[in-house]
């Protein structure tokens, strides 16, 4: 009977996710905020709380995170992150003081101590990869000049993570100081590992896990993958760390093949992941946080969009691109909950998860409208505050011998 349950409740948990997937592709937007909400609207305090199959799903979740952190360490070789590092490192620093410091201050002003505002400065800092993409490849920029700017941005925060994240697992788990640098130690020393045989033996790791069956291929990547997170895990580093540290050392014909395999497996269970996030809110915490959060994201929203700004105009792009490139980094999404995840799995603060819930809410809606609409309002504001004078007109030899530049 507790299986049939079980089964009953799952299959509904994804049919329910397929519908609203659907939903929110027909009005092209991110379905993160519809995941979020029905995970609340099933969880404790919930219209229809669920019983049989909360552990499964938590199981689920927590693939659901490995392979989010699989799939982006496949987007990129090893040597390209080192290059972007060199490259483009003052816009990561900048980003990180505009971006991480609202939430630190937010936390403490809160009273919720420096364990919260360590993982609230995460919370708000991490820009959503996966929103951002998807956000381009719809308004047609990924050719623009200024794409590769924000892609920069984003492989920047995708290496602090590498960092970051064990230093969070470890102050939520109340380790000590020696104990937190021991882990942070480890944590690095891996990271480091992993990038030197990524860049001196990428071709010979990618051989062994190469296959030509598809079934093989992902069943070597998927097994080694979480095996890895286990390991990880086991050492006090963060799962997600070690199959991020995975889809970095693939590369080549065997990354675009476990690309292509591990996306509908991704998809499926990073949806489990935000139903689970939401089952473990109460919706009654969140109208006293709400307030909070708003405030939070008009402040971030704001400083992603100085920071987009400062890296595109750094990189020698034209003002319209600017603006663009700092309206598509607004968007907060998969890592944000990630991060707030952990401190709510340990205690640490009740109403964190609440207030990081309705944070990602309200920037995961207003990240594409910034995206598309931040230029276009910042050329409407430029032209109201700027006199013209009509009496002048340019010089026709001057008109015929511009040159059209694509911003």
């Amino acid at each position: 009977m507790h299986s049939a349950v079980l089964l009953i409740e799952f299959g509904s948990i994804i049919l329910g996710l397929g519908l609203l997937g659907r939903f929110a592709a027909r009005f092209r937007f991110s379905p993160i905020p519809l995941y979020l909400l029905s995970g609340l609207a099933f969880g404790e305090g919930g219209l229809l709380p669920l019983g049989a199959s909360e552990e499964f799903v938590a199981t689920g979740a927590e693939i659901g995170v490995i392979l989010l952190l699989l799939m982006l360490g496949l987007e990129y070789t090893a040597s390209d992150l080192v290059s972007n590092l060199k490259a483009h490192y003052p816009a990561g620093l900048v980003d990180c003081a505009l971006n991480a410091l609202p939430g630190a201050a937010a936390a403490l002003l809160l009273g919720w101590g420096p364990v919260a505002a360590v993982v609230l400065a995460g919370v708000t800092w991490i820009s959503s990869s996966g929103v951002i993409a998807k956000v381009l490849g719809d308004l047609g920029r990924v050719g623009n000049r200024e794409t590769p700017v924000i892609l920069s941005v984003l492989v920047l925060e995708d290496l602090a993570m590498a960092v970051y994240l064990p230093i969070v697992t470890a102050l939520v788990a109340g380790v000590g100081l020696a104990a937190g640098s021991v882990t942070l130690a480890i944590a690095l020393g891996v990271a480091g590992l992993v990038l030197f045989a990524a860049v001196r033996y990428g071709r010979v790791i990618s051989r062994f896990v190469s296959s030509d069956d598809p079934e093989k291929l992902l069943l070597v990547v998927l097994g080694l993958t979480i095996l890895v997170a286990g390991v990880a895990q086991q050492l006090q580093v963060s799962a997600a760390v070690g199959a991020f540290l995975v889809g970095i050392a693939l590369s080549g014909e065997v990354a675009e093949g476990a690309h292509t395999l591990l996306s509908p497996l991704r998809d499926l269970f990073a949806a489990v992941f935000f139903v689970f996030f939401g089952l473990h809110t109460d919706p009654a915490s969140i109208p006293p946080v709400l307030l909070p959060a708003l405030a939070l994201a008009v402040v971030t929203a704001a400083t992603k969009i100085a920071t987009g700004y400062w890296a595109a105009r750094r990189s020698g792009i034209s003002v319209k691109g600017r603006w663009r490139a700092g309206g598509a980094l607004v968007a907060r999404g998969e890592f944000s909950i990630v991060i707030a995840g952990l401190a709510v799995t340990a205690g640490v603060e009740p109403s964190l998860g609440p207030l990081a819930t309705a944070y990602v809410l309200i920037l995961v809606v207003v990240g594409p409208l910034t995206a598309r609409y931040t230029e276009p309002l910042a050329a409407w504001w430029a032209r109201r505050r700027t006199p013209h004078d009509h009496g002048t007109t340019e010089p026709l030899s001057e008109a015929r011998t511009r040159t059209p530049v694509r911003d």
